[in-house]
C-alpha cells in the first residue's frame, strides 16, 4: 500500500510549499509533519540545497507532496540558484506554507492567490497558540516538540480544505454511467515497454470511476473495434498523433477527443489555449516556434516535439520557420521574441504549475497552445473535437 501511495505522480498530489529563511525550521516542519527524518536539518547556514521532494497520504486531502526549499535569504555561493528554485516552487504550490524564527515577517514576493499558512516556530517553552480567523492562518509551537506532528497535519488540513478550489473534471463533463468509451492508444516505439503513458492511465481510471464501460485499441485496430461493438461508442479519446487517421474512420456523429486535450483541461485554461492555436496561420517566414516538453525524456526517432510537430508546422504553415524544443519550465526572461509557444498536455504539472507557465506567456505576450489543440488545428478538426 505504501508503495503505491508513493508512487502517484507529483502532477496529481497535492504540492505544499515550504519556505522560510535559513535555519528558520523548513526542514524540522518537514520532518514533524512526515513523522521521519526526509530533510537533513542543520545548524549550517544552506544545508538545502535543491528542492526536497516527500510525498506522504494527509487525509481527507489525499496525496500530497512536501517541498523543502531554500532558505529565502540564501546569501550562499549558489544562493542565487537556490532562490530561483525556490521561486520556481513557489509559482507551482497549492499551499505555501512560510516558516518564521523570532523576527521573521512574511516576505513581500509571497505567491499571489494561494492559500497561506504561517507557522512561527518558538524556541524556548512559549505555549502552542492558533489563529485561524484572519486572511492567513497562523500558528505558534516548537516545531521539536513532541504533539508538533499532529498539530501540524490539522493545522495544514484546515488552511487548504478552507480554501481549496475544485478541479475541472477530466471525462465527467463528458460521459454517464453505462457509456461505451473506445481509447486510441498507439503502442509506438515512444511508449513505455509494457506500460501504458500516465494520460492514458489516468483517463482510463476516469472513467471506470465515472461507471463507463470502457474498451482500449491501437490506431491499426480501430475499425475492428468498432465493428465489434453492438452500437457505436459514446465517446472516442485518443492520440493526437492519429487525429487525422482515426478522424477518417470514426462516424462523425461520434464525439472525439484527444488525451492532450484532457490533460490540458484539468491542468490549465484550455479556451486559452484553442485559441493559442488559431494562431499558428499567422506564422511569417523566419518565425521563432517555440516547443515545451514539462518532462524530459531520452529523444527517439519519430519523437512528436522534435520530429513530428515541426514537420507538420512547416508543412501546415508553407514557411521557414526557426523551433526550439526545451524540456522543464522555460525561464520566462527568455519567452520573447517567440511569436508562438506549443506545451504537451502537461501530465507531470499539477494544475497550478501549469497555470503559472500560461501566465508567463501571456505576460511575454507569447501565444501558448498545446499538441493536441495544435494538431486539431492543423488537421482541420478544431470545431470537430470536444472537451
Amino acid at each position: 500500500m505504501l508503495s503505491e501511495l508513493n508512487s502517484t505522480p507529483r502532477g496529481l498530489r497535492v504540492n505544499i510549499g515550504v519556505f522560510g529563511n535559513v535555519n528558520a525550521g523548513k526542514s524540522t516542519f518537514v520532518n514533524a509533519v512526515t513523522g521521519r527524518s526526509t530533510a537533513i536539518t542543520s545548524p549550517v547556514a544552506g544545508t538545502t540545497t535543491d528542492p526536497v521532494y516527500k510525498a506522504m497520504e494527509l487525509l481527507p486531502i489525499g496525496p500530497v507532496v512536501f517541498i523543502d526549499t531554500a532558505g529565502l535569504d540564501d546569501e550562499t555561493v549558489l544562493g542565487d540558484k537556490r532562490k530561483e528554485k525556490t521561486a520556481d516552487v513557489m509559482k507551482s504550490c497549492d499551499l505555501a506554507v512560510f516558516v518564521l524564527s523570532e523576527g521573521d515577517k512574511i516576505p513581500e514576493n509571497r505567491p499571489k492567490n494561494v492559500p497561506l499558512l504561517i507557522v512561527e516556530n518558538l524556541r524556548n517553552n512559549e505555549t502552542y497558540s492558533e489563529d485561524f480567523s484572519g486572511n492567513i492562518p497562523k500558528i505558534r509551537l516548537n516545531l521539536l516538540s513532541e504533539n508538533a506532528g499532529d498539530i501540524l497535519r490539522n493545522a495544514i488540513i484546515k488552511a487548504y480544505g478552507n480554501s481549496a478550489e475544485p478541479n475541472p473534471e477530466l471525462t465527467g463533463n463528458l460521459v454517464k454511467p453505462d457509456d461505451i468509451v473506445l481509447l486510441v492508444a498507439p503502442q509506438d516505439i515512444q511508449a513505455p515497454k509494457g506500460r501504458l503513458i500516465l494520460p492514458q492511465v489516468q483517463t482510463i481510471r476516469d472513467l471506470l470511476d465515472n461507471k463507463c464501460l470502457t474498451m482500449i485499441t491501437t490506431a491499426d485496430k480501430l475499425e475492428a473495434a468498432l465493428n465489434s461493438l453492438n452500437r457505436l461508442p459514446d465517446l472516442v479519446v485518443t492520440d493526437s498523433q492519429v487525429f487525422a487517421q482515426v478522424n477518417k474512420v470514426l462516424p462523425k456523429t461520434v464525439p472525439l477527443t484527444s488525451f492532450s486535450l484532457l490533460m490540458a483541461k484539468i491542468k490549465g485554461d484550455l479556451p486559452k489555449l484553442i485559441e493559442g492555436a488559431k494562431t499558428i496561420s499567422r506564422l511569417t517566414n523566419g518565425d521563432k516556434v517555440l516547443i515545451v516538453e514539462s518532462c524530459t525524456h531520452h529523444p527517439l526517432e519519430g519523437d512528436i516535439a522534435r520530429e513530428k510537430l515541426p514537420k507538420l508546422l512547416r508543412k501546415f504553415t508553407g514557411k521557414e520557420l526557426v523551433i526550439d524544443v526545451v524540456s522543464g519550465c522555460p525561464d520566462p526572461r527568455t519567452l520573447s521574441g517567440y511569436k508562438l509557444a506549443i506545451h504537451c498536455g502537461g501530465c507531470m504539472l499539477n494544475r497550478r504549475a501549469m497555470l503559472s507557465r500560461q501566465a508567463d506567456f501571456e505576460n511575454a505576450a507569447v501565444p501558448l497552445t498545446n499538441f493536441g489543440a495544435a494538431i486539431a488545428y492543423m488537421n482541420g478538426m478544431l470545431d470537430r473535437v470536444t472537451y
